[in-house]
C-alpha cells in the first residue's frame, strides 16, 4: 500500500500527527501494535487520574465531618471497582481516538511497525508484523516516528510483575497491599505513592536526590514532602534501593542512605524511576537515522538526518509529556505539508503532577534563574491567605513567581495546592504573549478564586501585595 504519510504509534503525538495530516489533504495511515491512544491514554495520564479521583472521593468521605456532614458507617475502598472504573475511563478515551481517526479518514494498520530499506524511488517503507506473525509492506513519502517510551528498569529492581512492579501493574492491582515501597518521586512515583497512601496502604517513598519531585522548585518540593508526611507516608530522600530480596513472603528492601543502610519490608515494590524510549527494533540503523543518548536527533521541525523521516514525542529531546508531543506533531505535519509553523518554545512547556496538593510549574525555578545569571524578583502568595482555599478546606500550598528584576519578564511560575494544574495555563499564555510583572498585577482576577493568587504573587514580587 502507498500513502502520503505513515505514522508509527498512535499516542498523543501519533494520532494528532495522523489527523492533522489528513486534515491537510494527505492520504494517511497510522500503525499501532496495541491500543489506540498509546501509553498516556491507556496506561498513563488518563487511568491514573481516574484512580486519583477515587482517592480524592475517599478522602472527602473520611473527612466529611470537617464540612459539617455526618457519614454513618465506615467507608472502605473496593479496589476491584476502583480499577474497573479507571479501565473504563481509559477504554472510553481509546474509543474516542478510534472515532476521530475514522472521522478523519485515517487508516489504522494493526501490528508492529519497523522501517525498512525496501521502498522504491523516493518512497520510504514500513514493514508491519501483525499478531499472527504476518508481515506486510507499506510505502509513504513521509514517515513519522511516534513510538513513545516504556518503564525504565534498574538492575537492582528487575520487574517481575508480582512483587516488583511497574506502573502498568500498579494500575490494575486487584487488591490493596498492606505496605509498599515506591522507588522514584517524579510525577509517576509521587502520584502512585499518594494514591496508595490515601487508600490506606503503608507507603515508603524513596528518592535518590535531595528533594522529592526533584524537577520542581525547591520550596515546592519541601511543601510536597510536608504534605506527604501529614498523610503518614514515609519519605526517604538521598536514598537508593540497592537490593530487593523477593524470596520470602515480603519484599526485603536494602536501602542506602546518608546515615547508612536500612532495611524496609513491604508487600510490593513499585519501580517508578523514569522511562526509556522505544527506539530499539525500529529499523533506525537500517536507514542510518542518527540518535544520541537514546533519543532521535531532529531539527526544529522534527526532520531526522534522513529526508522524509521524522520523529516526535518521547523519542526526541525535551520532556516526556503528552502535550509536548501533541504540539510537536502539529508543527511537524504542517511543515511537511508546506505551511510555515512556529517552532515550539521548549522553555514554556508546563509540567503537572496530580497529587494532593497538586503541583504545576512552567519556566525557570528561582535557583535556575539565578544560575542563568538573572537578577530576580520573587513573589509568593500562600493559600493560607486565600479565601477560596480556606472555604474549600485545604490551605496547603502557595504560588511562587520569578521575574527578571531588570526587565519585568516573567521567568517562571511554580504552584502547589488544590487545582493548580488547571491554573498554570494562565502563566503559560501570559509568558507566550510576553506579559510582564506589571501586566499581571493590573489584570483583574476574579474573587474568590485560587487563581487570583497568581496576581497576588506578582504583586508581592514588586512589593505591591495588599493581602499579605
Amino acid at each position: 500500500m502507498k500513502y502520503d504519510v505513515i505514522v508509527i504509534g498512535s499516542g498523543p503525538g501519533g494520532y494528532v500527527a495522523a489527523i492533522r495530516a489528513s486534515q491537510l489533504g494527505k492520504h494517511v495511515a497510522v500503525v499501532e501494535k496495541a491500543e489506540l491512544g498509546g501509553i498516556c491514554l491507556n496506561w498513563g495520564c488518563i487511568p491514573t487520574k481516574a484512580l486519583l479521583k477515587s482517592a480524592q472521593v475517599y478522602n472527602y468521605i473520611n473527612h466529611a465531618e470537617n464540612y459539617g456532614i455526618k457519614v454513618e458507617g465506615e467507608a472502605k475502598p473496593d479496589m476491584e471497582a476502583v480499577v474497573a472504573r479507571s479501565r473504563g475511563v481509559a477504554e472510553t478515551m481509546s474509543k474516542g481516538v478510534q472515532f476521530l481517526l475514522k472521522k478523519n479518514n485515517v487508516e489504522v494498520i494493526n501490528g508492529y511497525g519497523r522501517l525498512t530499506a525496501d521502498g522504491r524511488d523516493a518512497m520510504h517503507c514500513v514493514s508491519v508484523t501483525d499478531a499472527e506473525g504476518n508481515v506486510t509492506l507499506h510505502e509513504a513519502d513521509h514517515i513519522i516516528l511516534a513510538t513513545g517510551s516504556r518503564v525504565r528498569e534498574l538492575p537492582a529492581l528487575p520487574i517481575d510483575g508480582k512483587k516488583i512492579i511497574g506502573y502498568r501493574q500498579a494500575l490494575v492491582l486487584d487488591k490493596l497491599p498492606e505496605s509498599m515501597v515506591v522507588v522514584g518521586s517524579g510525577a509517576i512515583g509521587s502520584e502512585f505513592a499518594f494514591f496508595f497512601t490515601s487508600m490506606g496502604v503503608k507507603v515508603t517513598l524513596v528518592e535518590f536526590l535531595p528533594n522529592v519531585v526533584p524537577n520542581e522548585d525547591e520550596e515546592v518540593s519541601k511543601q510536597v514532602e510536608r504534605s506527604f508526611k501529614k498523610l503518614k507516608m514515609t519519605v526517604m530522600t538521598e536514598a537508593s534501593v540497592t537490593h530487593v530480596d523477593t524470596t520470602g513472603e515480603k519484599c526485603v528492601c536494602t536501602i542506602s542512605t546518608k546515615k547508612g543502610e536500612k532495611t524496609v519490608e513491604a508487600d510490593i515494590v513499585l519501580s517508578a524511576v523514569g522511562v526509556q524510549t522505544n527506539i530499539d527494533d525500529l529499523g533506525l540503523e537500517t536507514l542510518g537515522i542518527a540518535t544520541e543518548r537514546g533519543k532521535v536527533i531532529v531539527d526544529d521541525y522534527y526532520r531526522t538526518n534522513v529526508p522524509g523521516v521524522y520523529a516526535i514525542g518521547d523519542i526526541v529531546h525535551g520532556p516526556a509529556l503528552a502535550h509536548k508531543a501533541d504540539h510537536e506533531a502539529t508543527i511537524c505535519v504542517e511543515k511537511l505539508c508546506g505551511l510555515d509553523p512556529k517552532p515550539l518554545n521548549y522553555a514554556n512547556i508546563p509540567g503537572c503532577t496530580y497529587t494532593t496538593p497538586e503541583i504545576a510549574s512552567v519556566g525557570l525555578s528561582e535557583a535556575k534563574a539565578i544560575a542563568a545569571g538573572y537578577e530576580v524578583k520573587i513573589g509568593k502568595f500562600p493559600f493560607t491567605a486565600s479565601g477560596k482555599a480556606t472555604a474549600a478546606g485545604n490551605k496547603d500550598g502557595f504560588i511562587k513567581v520569578v521575574f527578571d528584576a531588570k526587565t519585568g519578564d516573567w521567568l517562571g511560575c511554580h504552584m502547589v495546592g488544590d487545582n493548580v494544574t488547571e491554573m498554570v495555563a494562565a502563566a503559560v499564555l501570559c509568558r507566550e504573549l510576553g506579559a510582564k510583572g506589571e501586566d499581571i498585577i493590573h489584570a483583574v482576577f476574579p474573587h474568590p478564586t485560587m487563581s487570583e493568587g497568581i496576581m497576588e504573587a506578582a504583586a508581592a514580587a514588586f512589593n505591591e501585595c495588599v493581602h499579605l
